[in-house]
């Protein structure tokens, strides 16, 4: 009898931090907040750090390269993909890309490096430990930071590019 009532209740702690992190990431600086230029399409330079909408609730980030993306997948695979592959399966139409307060695209050439270096390399993906921000953040700064959340890689951008993050949409598309 026990048994199924601390199942019961496990189950309902897991729906409650699950609930609880979606609201939190709601909170947060999303993508449709951090953009300032909302009719201005910003063309994609190598070695900069892109970004798509996720459900409404996540937001997905990879390093941009001669016209694709390099991504952490889910599974853990490390790869480069077009920006239509990229978007697809989630609920994104539209690739932003992240610029300073003048729309002038942030780059780091070392990111360029980085992430070639680890193309088709498996990397144990975890939602909260391992995700695409922790990827993108290693490969600008070379820093194995443990990254969550979507506006933490920003908070830590705005530090390391020292301007604010302003995400404006991509003619890619």
């Amino acid at each position: 009898m026990a048994l199924p009532l601390l199942l019961f209740g496990a189950s309902a702690l897991a729906i409650l931090a699950s609930n609880e992190y979606a609201r939190d990431q709601r909170n947060q600086k999303s993508l449709e907040n951090l953009r300032t230029d909302r009719h201005k399409k910003i063309k994609p330079e190598n070695g900069a750090i892109v970004s798509c909408g996720v459900f409404g609730v996540f937001d997905h980030t990879g390093i941009w390269l001669d016209g694709n993306i390099i991504e952490l997948r889910g599974n853990g695979l490390i790869r480069g993909i077009s920006p239509q592959r990229f978007l697809q399966g989630r609920s994104g139409s539209q690739i932003y890309i992240a610029c300073n307060q003048y729309n002038e695209v942030l780059i780091e050439s070392a990111a360029i490096e980085r992430a070639c270096a680890q193309l088709f390399q498996y990397s144990e993906y975890d939602l909260i430990k391992n995700n695409c921000h922790k990827f993108v953040w290693n490969c600008v700064t070379g820093d194995r930071h443990q990254l969550t959340r979507f506006s933490e890689l920003n908070r830590l951008m705005a530090n390391y590019f020292g301007c604010e993050i302003s995400w404006q949409k991509t003619d890619t598309q």
